[in-house]
């Protein structure tokens, strides 16, 4: 989490969510007020991928990426984790919160294949939740290939005819990323 304001404001809140996150459960709250502090810290956020993945040596991981208005944050993370927890499926979870994005990581094994269906409807019913709350199919990663039904869903089909207008104007030989975001 990362605060702004006064130096008071700012330690008042850490402290306000250091209490929050004791009180249910949370533990190793660290909060840093320089910027030398902040860099270790955002690091070890960063890091937190390579970390995941050693925690199941072999696995290949499935990362996902929704963001929902922050006022609808809890409920979209609660009902997502306790989907995730009764995949059997181990995850990691992050986020920017702050803007209501985040992303679980699906740790499989390759050599179970059920294991990436699951994680792909786990994906699925995540998206479907984040724009049933009014959010959207992707925070900042992109539709790429995996979410062009899901930008149908969230833009409707006049907006996606638009932005194939538009593609085709600025891109007319379709080299620009083709078949990427929408399908022409």
């Amino acid at each position: 989490m990362e605060f702004h304001g006064s130096p008071a404001g700012v330690k008042e809140q850490a402290e306000t969510v250091q209490e929050l996150a004791s009180g249910h459960g949370g533990n190793a709250f660290e909060w840093a007020s320089t910027p030398e502090e902040r860099t270790r810290l955002w690091t070890a956020r960063h890091n937190s991928y390579f970390a995941a993945v050693q925690s199941r040596p072999g696995c290949r991981v499935i990362s996902t990426d929704t963001c929902v208005p922050i006022s609808r944050l809890a409920d979209c993370l609660l009902d997502s984790v306790a989907e995730a927890d009764t995949s059997g499926i181990p995850y990691f979870l992050v986020g920017h919160v702050g803007d209501g994005n985040f992303h679980f990581g699906y740790l499989l094994d390759p050599n179970i294949p059920e294991e990436r269906v699951k994680a792909e409807e786990l994906n699925h019913a995540l998206v479907s939740r984040a724009l049933a709350l009014e959010g959207t199919c992707t925070g900042e990663h992109g539709v790429g290939l995996h979410k062009m039904e899901f930008l149908v869903t969230e833009a409707g089909v006049g907006a996606i005819d638009m932005m194939r207008t538009i593609k085709r104007a600025l891109d007319p030989k379709n080299i620009m990323n083709p078949g990427k975001i929408f399908s022409l």
